[in-house]
């Protein structure tokens, strides 16, 4: 997906700084209407400070934001035409589910019969028929969520900010609750900014993910670009898992070169994502990308190695390979039932990298 011709929000070289830390460097980002973007990154990266200047908690000290076309940069939080969910749900503990939803509403002063007709739309929508006279007190967690949400999304507006929301939930109850506003946001056609620190979330729900990393924005991209094809070997290490192995560039050969990657294997690379000038690089391997096998395999690159260490995870297993030039990486496969196909600690074993799951990213 490529940047929106009209943004929704249009974010301008914003920097936000307290005290002598930068918190947000020299930012700029257009989210489109409708489209459901993730700020993804670790603790303290910015993404959450970000979400505040969004949302008129906090101001730019550089730079300027625009809303639908308004610049709200300096504007209080009551005068954007967004809301937001916060990771506490922060309900009225002393009011029912109905008169929580409602809040917002009646201090716009709409209209009563508007209001329930919204209000009675809303409780259908998040699944909460039947919960109208309950206190959040009476409600599971995976039940107050959709209160929060529903709160938010009830006085229509133009975006939704969600800071970390699903965070207190169990896993399971935090898978469907994924799926569930991901359905919500296509269902609503509004514009959803969700700061998370997860990357599986952050996969599964968004339509692009900005990457943070210590103030700035890293990469920006869909999931399947981010996964599949990191810029730095900051966001191939944070998206996923990965073999980041330090590379020397030995031999180039048209559009491939030979590299030794730590350790003394050697396998060839593309190069036309090498970095100019460098005869140093970092190689990026997912676990996934490394097939391995007991008999001979066909692939660009194929050598042998021993089965160092095998965790049991279910239907994969993890492994750590060593190969016989001493290059470590990891591994995830299939758990095989058979016991001929099964691979097991101590095994020597047979691999193999495509040239198309090969990374290359520039060296720190």
């Amino acid at each position: 997906m490529i940047a929106p011709a009209q943004p929704m929000i249009d974010i301008r070289s914003v920097t936000k700084r307290f005290g002598d830390f930068t918190a947000v460097n020299d930012v700029s980002l257009a989210i489109g209407p409708a489209e459901f973007i993730t700020l993804l990154g670790p603790s303290g990266c910015g993404k959450t400070t970000l979400l505040r200047m969004l949302s008129g908690f906090e101001h730019p000290d550089q730079g300027d934001i625009r809303i639908d076309g308004a610049d709200v940069t300096h504007l209080a939080p009551y005068r954007r035409n967004v809301n937001q969910v916060f990771q506490s749900y922060a309900l009225f503990p002393h009011l029912s589910v109905w008169d929580n939803i409602a809040f917002g509403l009646r201090m716009q002063k709409v209209p009563a019969e508007e209001q329930r007709r919204r209000i009675e739309e809303v409780i259908d929508l998040v699944a909460l028929r039947g919960f109208e006279k309950r206190k959040p007190t009476q409600l599971s967690g995976g039940q107050r969520q959709r209160v929060a949400l529903a709160r938010a999304i009830v006085p229509r507006p133009s975006v939704l900010l969600l800071d970390e929301p699903l965070s207190a939930l169990d896993a399971k109850l935090r898978h469907q609750m994924q799926l569930e506003l991901k359905r919500l946001q296509k269902h609503l056609g509004m514009t959803f900014v969700f700061v998370t620190h997860d990357q599986e979330e952050a996969l599964t729900m968004s339509d692009r993910i900005a990457v943070f990393n210590q103030g700035r924005l890293e990469q920006l991209g869909t999931a399947a670009d981010i996964y599949h094809r990191p810029r730095t070997a900051f966001v191939a290490d944070f998206i996923g898992e990965a073999n980041l192995v330090d590379a020397e560039l030995l031999q180039r050969n048209g559009n491939v070169g030979r590299v030794r990657l730590k350790g003394g294997l050697e396998i060839i690379v593309p190069l036309d994502q090498w970095p100019e000038g460098h005869a140093k690089a970092v190689v990026s391997i997912r676990p996934e990308k490394v097939h391995v096998s007991k008999q001979p395999i066909k692939a660009e690159n194929v050598f042998s190695a021993r089965v160092e260490e095998e965790v049991f995870q279910g239907a994969l297993d993890r492994l750590t390979l060593v190969t016989d030039a001493g290059t470590r990486l990891h591994a995830i496969v299939a758990n095989e039932s058979a016991l001929l196909e099964a691979i097991h600690e101590g095994d020597q074993v047979w691999c193999g990298l495509h040239m198309d799951d090969l990374v290359i990213v520039a060296a720190d």
